[in-house]
């Protein structure tokens, strides 16, 4: 076994979420009659803190806006939140997984919300410990995963990331980690590989393949 501890991402790795994110951002921006960021700019930003994400999807929020847009952005999600799905067989994935490996997650979302997120996902125990945005330095600084690691007492060379976005895997290469990434979340392949992954899969099951076989 040549991992021991394999970090997921939430949105857009596990979840179908990605496009209810990038969607809500635009909607909230609209509601403030700011300039709507593309879909392209709103989802590059998934999995970011929330004010670095607001920063470069709204570049002309001021600071003192940014309870009122928060306060709108809540308001969509919540009411797109219980349409959004777990990835067709990643349930299986997390408890084959689960059994032989330990599980954790970093996520960008807050700890009030992926908390709710893996209540209502039936997912939770497959985890052993998560991080979150808001209570650790966020993407793609690498401090969610410096912390797992020292939960745990793994090393780097016996940690795996797996995410979807960049963000998730320059904080790999901050931290000294493998990663592989999942093309079929907010970022684009081409944006996936020039990070430099061990491999990038556009399907759930080809990355369950490539774990039986590597991880």
């Amino acid at each position: 076994m040549k991992y021991r501890l394999i970090v997921f991402d939430w949105d857009g790795t596990i979840i179908d979420s990605a496009s209810s994110i990038a969607e809500c951002i635009r909607q909230s921006a609209g509601d403030m009659n700011l300039p709507v960021p593309s879909v392209e700019r709103a989802s590059h930003v998934i999995g970011l803190g929330l004010h670095d994400s607001l920063r470069l999807a709204v570049p002309e929020l001021q600071a003192h806006q940014y309870p009122e847009f928060v306060a709108n952005y809540r308001r969509h999600f919540l009411a797109r939140e219980d349409s959004m799905a777990l990835f067709s067989g990643m349930k299986d994935v997390l408890s084959e997984f689960s059994k032989t490996h330990t599980l954790a997650i970093a996520t960008g979302k807050s700890r009030r919300g992926l908390d709710r997120a893996l209540a209502a996902t039936g997912v939770g125990p497959y985890f052993a410990s998560s991080r979150c945005a808001d209570e650790t330095s966020p993407k793609p600084h690498p401090a969610m995963l410096l912390e797992l690691m020292n939960e745990f007492g793994f090393s780097k060379n016996q940690v795996l990331m797996i995410g979807d976005t960049s963000h998730d895997l320059e904080m790999a290469r901050a931290a000294e980690v493998d990663a592989v990434a999942v093309a079929y979340g907010a970022h684009p392949e081409d944006g996936l590989r020039a990070c430099k992954p061990l491999n990038c899969f556009s399907t759930v099951s080809s990355l369950s393949a490539w774990l039986t076989q590597n991880a």
